[in-house]
């Protein structure tokens, strides 16, 4: 049932009112920090306040105001929306809190700046979660990207500005090609609002309809971090920490492929996606960027590109449960936008602490790492068994589901696949692990405690706690996830 409610614009307008005080208080750091908590908390309970109506069945819906007959700026809230929406919110609150001891520790410059961007970045990223049509959708969806470049570019060096503009030239390039499917949608279909099992008529031109598709990949794509579009993921590393957090667990990459799935499930719908046949050509680029990217990441010794490599990969399984086309894939697709943001910020969380507490960033400068921090490697080391996908942490409920909609799928060998990925995960992982515990530290240091700042070390491990309970008590967000195709009961 749709219901009228201003939740979803508040939720998405409370990060933008509090920029006003973040700025004013730029020259008294508690209290600037004080409203990005305030900011980020109540957020999320904006966010909570909309679970009952829609694990009810509800819709929430809320028009900002419309431009013409069909056109509109409006939100709705639905179950996939909603799982993403609890994902990015809570996940920004304790980024907060880390941000305030790496950022302190490391005296970094314009923290003011950094907290306005965070703010605006997470607004616009609740504004996709929450897009009713393709319209608010491209707006907010270009916003993450406007906002996020100066969180890219923070250092302000020239490396960090040639990286950036990689960051800008990716992702705002592809974006054009995204807004000329939004075009060709709008022509094929006469509205730009999001409809469950898709708005294209039965009669719609299927060679348009293919090519439409076509652009919607490619120019969400590079956002989504697509095997060749990816680029400017490993080199937007060149950002602090917490920012790479946000870039890989909610925010910019988690954008792109919630915008894939929404387009996939409410502007074309699964049984259109069928009948255009065009799940086989997907299935084959994400599986090659699952296990490409995987390859790339063993190769490499800088910790966050290391890192960064293994979201290229991780980003495609959720491209994979909707191309799919089945019931347990979709499941599993959603469920892993969950699972990947609790791992994998856990993991740069951790990467952070380690270079505040002791300068390192390299794989190889981190034997025996694990005496002096050992809450921080208990952390890295639930989120690499996650991503492996180890039971019992969350990541293994993501790749049971999509094995499973791989069999439903009669998609046999993206099988081999999972298994290949998950031996090239643990290939990556697990040395870091070996050499934090059963290695000797270097020469010269000594085995001393050396955590991170408390306001770092507690988030990662809130972070970690997360990924078990994720498996161990999963229904919450698998109802959510569930609720994203309820009139489908079979595979593909």
């Amino acid at each position: 049932m749709q219901v009228e409610s201003v939740m979803p614009f508040l939720a998405v307008a409370v990060s933008l009112f509090a920029v006003v005080p973040i700025a004013i208080n730029r020259n008294s750091p508690n209290a600037r920090e004080a409203w990005s908590v305030a900011a980020a908390t109540l957020m999320f309970l904006f966010v909570l306040h909309m679970i009952p109506p829609v694990l009810a069945g509800n819709t929430l819906n809320y028009t900002l105001f419309s431009i013409t007959s069909g056109v509109s700026i409006a939100f709705k809230v639905d179950a996939m929306g909603l799982l993403f929406a609890i994902t990015a919110s809570f996940l920004w609150i304790l980024t907060t809190f880390y941000s305030i001891g790496y950022m302190r520790s490391l005296k970094e410059h314009a923290q003011t700046r950094y907290y306005i961007c965070f703010a605006l970045t997470l607004s616009a990223t609740i504004g996709v979660a929450f897009a009713a049509n393709l319209l608010t959708l491209y707006l907010a969806y270009e916003l993450v990207g406007v906002c996020a470049y100066p969180l890219v570019a923070h250092s302000e060096t020239e490396e960090a500005y040639h990286k950036a503009n990689k960051y800008v030239f990716y992702l705002f390039g592809m974006a054009k090609l995204f807004l000329l499917a939004i075009f060709l949608s709008y022509g094929l279909s006469d509205t730009l609002d999001f409809k469950q099992g898709g708005v294209f008529p039965a009669d719609v031109d299927q060679t348009l309809l293919t090519i439409t598709f076509f652009l919607f990949l490619v120019g969400v794509g590079a956002k989504a971090a697509i095997m060749p579009l990816h680029p400017w993921l490993p080199a937007a590393m060149i950002a602090p920490t917490p920012v790479s957090a946000l870039l890989h667990a909610v925010a910019v990459v988690k954008v792109g492929v919630f915008t894939l799935f929404r387009v996939g499930l409410d502007t074309f719908g699964l049984e259109t996606l069928k009948q255009l046949d065009v799940g086989g050509p997907v299935i084959f680029i994400v599986c090659f960027t699952i296990v490409a990217a995987s390859v790339v990441a063993l190769t490499k010794d800088n910790l966050k590109a290391r890192l960064a490599y293994s979201t290229v990969s991780q980003l495609s399984y959720i491209i994979l449960g909707m191309a799919l086309l089945t019931t347990a894939g979709v499941t599993g697709g959603v469920m892993h936008i969950a699972n990947h943001a609790f791992s994998k910020i856990t993991l740069f969380f951790c990467a952070g602490a380690i270079y505040v507490a002791s300068g390192k960033t390299k794989v190889s400068e981190l034997n025996g790492i694990g005496k002096k921090m050992p809450f921080t490697m208990a952390a890295f080391t639930i989120g690499s068994l996650s991503l492996i996908a180890f039971p019992p942490f969350a990541g293994f409920i993501s790749k049971w589901y999509l094995l499973f909609g791989s069999i439903e799928a009669e998609q046999y060998w993206v099988i081999a696949v999972l298994v290949t990925s998950s031996i090239l995960n643990a290939c990556y992982f697990l040395p870091i692990v070996y050499a934090a515990y059963f290695r000797d530290l270097p020469s010269g240091e000594k085995v001393e405690r050396q955590e991170a700042p408390a306001t770092v070390v507690v988030p990662l491990m809130l972070t970690a706690v997360a990924v078990v309970a994720l498996f161990l008590a999963p229904s919450f967000f698998l109802d959510l996830a569930r609720m994203v195709l309820p009139s489908v009961t079979g595979g593909g």
